[in-house]
């Protein structure tokens, strides 16, 4: 029987959506061709089925559409884009066209944008080490193979120059293994598209990264799609031609609220802040297609860039996205105003995968123990912080005055880089063991012995 039957006419519009009345036959998430009474053809995406009728959401928007002369055709498939190597290199848009000026590429291998979900016992660990050239990320917050690692920003602070540091500098440390960036910007305006695109091109990885642009004048819906068509192209990168790709994506928030904008044209129950209440469903469909499968040599790793409104990371953006996803870094409003690039907040940042990745014949030996040496100072020189903020300096110790001082070190020399300067591990791990040695030997009690006879510096000698 032949799906492809065109039907004359809406029953309604109601923002993105478009209402389809005698429809039969119709499957959820079934691609649309909406031809205007112009001849202007639009895709759409069937959202909603009911006895004889559907929603449909258009990717273009619904400007300019009326109710009469309007055909509607249901494809019978679900939206599929062409994939190919030959992507790398290239920009294109939310759904996945060329937006470079250069023509679409040449491939026989369509995928479906929404993907196949991964049985949990194919599913390989994550392990292995890549380097961001971040010290605030490699030393303590350690981005695993595999992992979704999510930044959590606020409103006006650096979190798309620090994706654009993080796409540039990016690697591994094995040799003879492939490894990729897709990159993904939702909603954002052209200035900020053109910034990152002149950063990739400047330092000459755009020819090794795929780039999806939804740009803000863009219609909101397209940003439903914009993550899907991007990890569609990431997964025939990693399970076809076996590589190891990272996947940027922001900003989640604006997905977010484009799945709010739908949900509201629906007619659906809101929950928590008008958000529909499949949002962690929704948001899990995204980030779980990250991992490794057992076989395959390849991996995608996702690092999710969500903004959080008045830095509230109890938003339900932030919160359902910390349930899913292995850790975040969040940045943090006072290191910023003190100037600290990147303002990667020390404590309430964590990689519950690190311990994996790193350590003897990954990173270095005594990784670890740094790293949590580091996070325990840094949580004392906090509770010295306050506690001076009642006491008065002069009050405190000798000790405590000491750790101030690592403190200060620790921000500006461990966690403060360049926006162009990318460390190695070595590097990262060296910094670590001289802002340490601001500290008595005594004061080591998380690192082995012989990690502090090998590595650490007297004060004087430090200075």
């Amino acid at each position: 029987m032949n799906r492809e039957i065109e039907y004359t006419g809406l029953a309604a519009i109601r923002g993105p959506l478009v209402f389809v009345e005698g429809v039969r036959n119709v499957g959820f998430g079934e691609l649309v061709e909406i031809r205007s009474s112009t001849g202007e053809l639009r895709l759409g995406q069937v959202v909603e089925v009911d006895e004889d009728s559907a929603a449909v959401q258009v990717f273009e928007g619904t400007s300019g559409l009326s109710l009469e002369g309007i055909g509607t055709t249901f494809i019978g498939r679900p939206l599929e884009i062409p994939v190919s190597r030959e992507m790398l290199g290239r920009v294109f848009d939310g759904l996945g066209r060329p937006a470079d000026g250069a023509p679409q590429v040449t491939t026989d291998v369509m995928m479906d944008v929404n993907g196949l979900p991964i049985n949990p016992y194919s599913r390989e660990y994550p392990r292995d080490f890549i380097q961001t050239g971040i010290s605030a990320i490699d030393g303590m917050n350690t981005l695993i193979r595999g992992q979704k690692l999510p930044i959590f920003s606020g409103s006006g602070m650096p979190h798309n120059r620090i994706a654009a540091q993080i796409a540039r500098q990016a690697r591994l440390l094995t040799s003879g293994e492939e490894f990729t960036v897709v990159f993904v910007a939702m909603g954002v305006k052209f200035d900020v598209a053109r910034f990152f695109i002149d950063s990739f091109e400047k330092s000459g990885v755009l020819e090794n990264t795929a780039v999806f642009l939804s740009l803000a004048n863009s219609p909101s819906i397209e940003r439903l799609i914009t993550p899907r068509a991007a990890l569609t192209l990431a997964e025939h990168l990693a399970f076809t031609e076996e590589m190891h790709v990272l996947v940027i994506l922001t900003d989640m928030s604006n997905y977010c609220e484009s799945l709010r904008e739908l949900s509201s044209s629906r007619g659906e129950v809101p929950s928590r802040k008008g958000y529909p209440g499949y949002l962690y469903s929704d948001l899990s469909s995204i980030y779980e297609r990250a991992g490794r499968i057992k076989g395959k040599n390849g991996s995608i790793t996702q690092i999710p860039i969500l903004t959080m409104p008045s830095d509230d990371i109890s938003h339900p953006v932030p919160d359902l996205t910390g349930y899913i996803t292995e850790g975040q870094i969040v940045l943090e409003r006072e290191l910023f105003n003190r100037s600290v690039y990147p303002p990667i907040a020390g404590l309430p940042s964590l990689s519950r995968l690190m311990k994996d990745g790193i350590g003897e014949g990954r990173t270095r030996k005594d990784h670890a123990g740094l790293a949590a040496q580091l996070f325990a100072c840094y949580a004392r020189v906090k509770r010295i912080r306050s506690l001076a903020s009642i006491v008065g300096e002069e009050e405190l110790t000798e000790l405590d005055r000491t750790y101030l001082k690592f403190g200060e070190v620790f921000e500006h020399q461990y966690l403060s880089q360049g926006e162009f300067e990318n460390r190695s591990i070595e590097t990262t791990l060296d910094i670590g063991w001289r802002v340490l040695s601001v500290l008595p030997e005594k004061e080591l009690y998380r690192i082995s012995r012989e990690d502090i006879q090998k590595y650490y510096i007297p004060s004087e000698e430090a200075q």
